[in-house]
């Protein structure tokens, strides 16, 4: 099963070139902790002579002082590189390794089983063509198993081969093997799952890797390496899909040429074809297939090229070009499937950034339809996804895009969300379809426009966003800056925080996701009022920096000041107008701020007021000062 061939000693070009056009699978190993994933890996590196004599001698050294298969060498070490790895003998980071046979060349991911870890999981099973499932004969199908093979169905893969390892240590019996079988096929039916190849094997002693086992000559199917080297590639559907390229440059070596770069995520293109951009729409024809190598006159679904057009276009980067006649969606809501992969929860209307190719924009998770207990595969009700948590959810976007459904198209389908704040990734998700309402819902054009409605009332409309801690004096201070701008003629309106909730959101709690839900109905009539020409107070603790962010980001850059009350808590409490920190001391009162929920101070505010030193009416002074100053009052 080597790759090792007579041909490297007699026609050393042949072989290199028999090599090169060898199919390319790429497959992970997955399933519970310490089932033998990277035990397998490393006895197939093994067995397809893939390790040098010194890489040998060092796995071996290895196993003397980390491994646990005594003076027999621990395979799993060749694939878990890292020291906590070793030390835990466990694996905790993806593992991509490369090992080939006469027929195939491979890349295998080996993928952590620890539940803490399915991010990388994820991570490693988004561009497998293969999974193979691991499951320990003596423990059975546990709920990690079932976790990441209904992760594995979603992400798209459709060849299965469950190896039910360490046969060695249950006497290589087989009920116990027709019993495992049994259960997984239950489950496999629940998912729709058909193509599935049951292994019995032992990744440590060798059995059923390479060649059939006579320790179980009650097994007539496959050996391991068997099913890898003949179970199908998706190569020729992707070839046969419509044409999808995202652009990923735009190519301006000089003003004679303008060309858009991009790896073709499926089907074909060729010379003379009519394309389309989105989310523009606009048409045009190919009139060169540029590569490295030279032009071409084709090119399929892997290859990265350079496409020049007849016309000039607005394409740029994130865009997708695809083929005429089969042109892709474009949207801005839609039905999708996350997958929360954060300590932190997934709270509805808390806005993030969503990556799908080369293009990021701003989305909202508007709806938690339902979670999946992937135990059960029950649609139960959730209001936030936890860690590891799947949910159908409604997605909302800050502008459109081009897309298609995952299933149809791994690459335009699917996407990632990343925080804002920390830049760090949040989740995995698959587009399902658009919202009907996304295409008839289209923003109406007036002629009374908010430059109308300013110069109307001789000020610069914004929103003076008051945050601070319950009894810090927000409203207060608030009250006193709009009757100051009543007695200038200045028309404002203020958004206090206990009179919104007798109103527009006395269907709200406290909460964190009720807080994030508060702040987004309060921020969206904010911008309504400023789209008035009107000067909006708003006097609300509002938290979190994200959903203040939110607010702001509805509004102009200059539009939105962000006013900080700035009171210890000790001088806070010490106020307690209304008795609620009393409450939330005796536990009476739950999730309040400052006590037993958080308060994110304003990172750089455009005013800071201390009420410990200023008195309400110099605090109403100091923002009317910053107002005239900054050219709100005309």
């Amino acid at each position: 099963m080597s790759h090792v061939s007579d041909l490297i000693a007699t026609d050393i070009g042949q072989y290199l070139q028999s090599h090169e056009h060898k199919s390319l699978l790429r497959f992970i190993t997955c399933g519970s902790v310490d089932d033998g994933k990277s035990t397998l890996i490393g006895r197939l590196l093994y067995e397809s002579k893939m390790l040098l004599e010194d890489q040998l001698a060092a796995v071996v050294a290895d196993s003397r002082k980390f491994g646990t298969q005594g003076d027999q060498i621990d395979f799993a070490l060749l694939v878990d590189g890292l020291t906590a790895e070793r030390e835990q003998g466990i694996t905790i980071d993806v593992a991509y390794r490369f090992f080939s046979t006469d027929r195939r060349k491979f890349i295998v991911a080996d993928t952590p089983g620890h539940e803490q870890y399915t991010r990388n999981m994820v991570t490693g099973a988004s561009t497998a063509d293969a999974a193979i499932l691991m499951v320990d004969a003596r423990k059975g199908v546990l709920t990690q198993t079932r976790r990441h093979s209904y992760l594995v169905w979603l992400l798209g893969i459709r060849h299965f081969a469950v190896s039910i390892n360490k046969m060695d240590l249950v006497n290589y019996s087989e009920s116990t093997y027709r019993r495992i079988v049994d259960d997984y096929q239950n489950f496999a039916r629940q998912l729709g799952i058909e193509d599935v190849t049951f292994i019995p094997m032992s990744a440590f002693k060798g059995d059923n890797i390479v060649s059939p086992s006579p320790n179980m000559p009650w097994f007539h199917g496959t050996t391991l390496m068997g099913y890898l080297e003949t179970v199908e590639i998706d190569e020729d559907r992707l070839q046969k899909a419509a044409f999808r390229m995202q652009v990923q440059w735009v190519n301006r070596p000089n003003l004679d040429f303008r060309g858009y770069c991009g790896t073709i995520a499926a089907g074909q293109i060729a010379v003379g074809q009519k394309i389309r951009s989105f989310p523009s729409g606009k048409q045009s024809l190919v009139q060169r297939i540029v590569t490295f190598d030279g032009d071409l006159q084709q090119a399929v679904a892997g290859q990265s090229i350079t496409l020049t057009l007849a016309d000039e276009i607005d394409s740029s980067r994130g865009d997708l070009i695809t083929d005429s006649q089969n042109p892709a969606e474009v949207a801005d809501q839609f039905e999708c499937t996350i997958i929360w992969m954060s300590d932190e929860p997934l709270l509805p209307g808390r806005p993030l950034l969503l990556k799908t190719g080369a293009q990021t924009v701003t989305a909202t998770v508007t709806q938690i339809k339902y979670q999946v207990n992937v135990n059960t595969l029950e649609h139960t009700a959730a209001r936030q996804l936890e860690l590891n948590a799947i949910g159908v959810c409604n997605l909302n976007l800050d502008r459109p895009v081009a897309f298609d459904a995952y299933t149809e198209n791994r690459d335009t389908g699917g996407f990632i969300l990343i925080d804002r704040l920390t830049n760090n990734t949040m989740a995995a998700g698959l587009l399902h379809f658009a919202l009907r309402r996304s295409h008839n819902i289209n923003r109406q054009h007036l002629d009374v426009d908010k430059a109308a409605h300013s110069r109307l009332m001789g000020q610069k409309p914004c929103v003076l966003w008051f945050t601070g801690l319950s009894g810090a004096g927000k409203s207060c201070i608030a009250n006193e800056v709009e009757k100051q701008l009543l007695l200038m003629g200045r028309h404002s309106y203020t958004l206090d925080g206990d009179n919104v909730r007798h109103g527009l959101n006395k269907d709200l709690g406290f909460t964190e996701v009720d807080r994030v839900e508060n702040i987004r109905r309060v921020g969206e009539v904010a911008k309504l009022m400023v789209d008035a020409g009107l000067i909006v107070l708003t006097a609300f603790i509002s938290p979190y920096r994200s959903e203040r962010a939110l607010a702001r980001s509805l509004v102009t850059a200059t539009e939105f000041v962000e006013i900080f009350v700035d009171t210890p808590l000790t001088v806070a409490e010490a106020r307690d107008v209304k008795g609620l920190y009393k409450k939330a001391r005796q536990g009476t009162l739950k999730n309040f701020t400052g006590i037993d929920a958080p308060y994110e101070r304003p990172e750089n505010p455009e005013i800071t007021l201390s009420t410990v030193n200023l008195s309400e009416q110099q605090a109403a002074t100091k923002v009317l000062d910053y107002l005239k100053t900054h050219g709100y009052l005309a």
